[in-house]
């Protein structure tokens, strides 16, 4: 199995932490994120991962270096400019006609063997690993009859349940011929464009550990699952 990482992000929601790091190289306990990552791909099966690279290039590649304390071999692409979540993929040379494609700020313990097995089973152009996410929001939620501004409903507090991208895929490399070339695209457009064109898009439901580190909160909240769950990482 190959990987590819996207870590060209500038992290600008999860400042201050990454006014001097990039995210991926931000701990979680006394070990970055993306290190935290790249063990369990290998701990998968993974022996090759291609990194997409743009903000903080440099002190990512000097910080992974070629893989070889990991036991995996990395490859580094660079972009010139910001192009999005999945633009990035189309400037990687070698890429094999199936492989894993990963957000670099997220910790689970998902079996990434199962998610590329099954993938390729289904022969998908696209899998997406999803994830039921339930979101209370903290207000009195108002119905209204937008004609006259009358009130037709009233929720204290709802909650609502979402399946959400857990930010990590599988694909096939033929997906890639709907990704216009050197201007940004990201996963939201690809999903659009695939929808409209009545293309099939797989998903692969997940109920274990995952969390996006997109945040302060997310942040505090990785660093005390590290002590509650210490085999993920």
């Amino acid at each position: 199995m190959k990987a590819v990482i996207l870590a060209g992000g500038k992290g600008t929601r999860l400042k201050p932490y990454t006014t001097v790091i990039p995210k991926p190289l931000v701990p979680v306990g006394e070990r970055a994120i993306i290190d935290i990552l790249i063990s369990r791909l290998v701990k998968c099966g993974v022996d090759e991962v291609f990194i997409c690279l743009n903000h903080f290039a440099e002190i990512i590649m000097a910080y992974l270096g070629d893989g070889s304390k990991f036991g995996i071999k990395i490859n580094y692409s660079l972009e010139d400019e910001p192009l999005g979540t999945v633009a990035p993929i189309s400037l990687i040379q070698g890429l094999p006609e199936d492989f894993l494609v990963m957000n670099g700020d997220l910790l689970t313990d998902l079996d990434f063997r199962k998610l590329f097995s099954t993938h390729t089973e289904q022969k998908s152009l696209l899998t997406v690993s999803t994830y039921h996410r339930t979101t209370k929001i903290d207000f009195g939620v108002l119905e209204l009859d937008a004609k006259d501004n009358k009130v037709t409903g009233f929720r204290e507090k709802p909650e609502y349940s979402f399946n959400v991208s857990m930010g990590v895929y599988a694909m096939n490399r033929k997906v890639l011929e709907y990704v216009p070339l050197h201007k940004p695209f990201g996963f939201d457009n690809l999903m659009l464009c695939l929808l409209e064109k009545k293309i099939p898009v797989s998903v692969f439901p997940y109920n274990g550990y995952w969390l996006d580190i997109g945040r302060p909160d997310d942040y505090e909240k990785a660093n005390e699952d590290l002590v509650k769950f210490p085999s993920l990482f």
